[in-house]
């Protein structure tokens, strides 16, 4: 054990030496930091310390790039089976939302019943912004995504084309993590890293939500040093990959080694309005159920990001296609469908 507290004393000292003296960690010291973290081989004291000081320094892409390393390698592993659809990979804050209501589980319907694979990932209510969770609004909608093993998920993907990693379920030495977040009243830069991570193993769309720029740049860099070829940045509610209707969407796409900026304008497809606030579980029910009847206040936001995803999935040629066919897909009450059939699956599965 003192082997290991000296090991890491050392990553500690560089990164923590002050603003003149520090250094960045190479992608393997990072990779081996966080390790020793998750393994609770560093002693509190020296985890609490590391991620304060990563935090005031904050990560660069090489580390960022070591710590999806030791996620990919201490992680849940999801895979796609043989003819299955290039799954989008939706990566967003995991302290979840208190502000605006969630689009994101709504997106993943009508995606899913298009015949577009999603992988989502989440937890409990975690520090320091306690939000909303996407397995409670799973849950209150009847489909309960909690509690299932890797190999049950693994088995809702290839059947249903749905898959939620649930931290507490599927990952718990990251879960150890979640005191420290609280204790600190700061997000760590784990939380900067969860933004691109994807328990998917091959190739995906990764859709990466952010709110400052220079988080954009970051993962851009970091995914580039990581082989991702796909990837769509979105300056999104709260940090989330859930597209406003009451501003311009900045958005982003890297497609190989490419880059471009996207804006979208809601107001030029007739989808702009007041992006609904966040009031609790029970509202946002009944708004949410509206919305698969294709009326109510969560209507616009709902077409809007399917239409958007759709399109940016390569699913359709264009934006206006990507909005009819979203729109299409709550009129036939085909995202209704999708739901029902989903909380079959997972009834039968906790069944077994």
């Amino acid at each position: 054990m003192i082997e290991y507290k000296e090991q890491f004393k050392k990553y500690l000292q560089k990164i923590g030496s002050g603003q003149l003296t520090s250094h960045a960690l190479s992608r393997e010291e990072s990779a081996k930091a966080l390790k020793l973290m998750l393994q609770a081989k560093a002693t509190p004291a020296q985890i609490g310390a590391f991620m304060i000081a990563h935090r005031i320094r904050r990560p660069e892409p090489q580390e960022l790039a070591g710590m999806i390393d030791t996620y990919r390698e201490l992680g849940p592993k999801l895979l796609s089976q043989k003819g299955q659809s290039r799954p989008i990979c939706f990566g967003m804050p995991l302290d979840g939302r208190n502000r605006t209501a969630p689009i994101y589980p709504l997106t993943t319907l009508i995606l899913v019943s298009t015949g577009l694979p999603v992988v989502l990932h989440g937890g409990q209510r975690m520090p320091i912004k306690y939000g909303v969770t996407t397995a409670e609004l799973f849950e209150v909608l009847g489909l309960q995504l909690k509690g299932l093993t890797i190999n049950q998920v693994q088995n809702c993907f290839d059947e249903t084309g749905l898959a939620l990693i649930h931290q507490p379920d599927h990952f718990v030495l990251a879960e150890r993590m979640t005191s420290y977040r609280d204790e600190l009243g700061k997000r760590p830069p784990l939380a900067s890293m969860e933004l691109i991570w994807t328990a998917h193993q091959g190739e995906h769309l990764l859709v990466s939500g952010f709110v400052h720029p220079p988080t954009e740049e970051r993962a851009r860099k970091t995914l580039e040093l990581m082989g991702e070829q796909n990837l769509i940045s979105v300056k999104g509610l709260e940090g989330s990959t859930d597209l406003p209707t009451n501003r311009a969407c900045i958005t982003g796409r890297v497609i190989g080694s490419e880059f471009e900026r996207i804006i979208l304008h809601p107001r030029e497809h007739k989808y702009s309005g007041k992006d609904v606030e966040w009031t609790n579980l029970v509202q946002w029910r009944h708004d949410a159920l509206e919305a698969l009847r294709n009326r109510g206040p969560l209507q616009k936001s709902l077409i809007w990001n399917a239409g958007v995803y759709l399109w940016l999935s390569g699913i359709v040629n264009s934006l206006g296609n990507g909005l009819d066919k979203a729109e299409e897909s709550l009129i036939a009450g085909s995202a209704m469908t999708t739901l029902e059939q989903l909380i079959t699956w997972t009834s039968n599965a906790q069944k077994t």
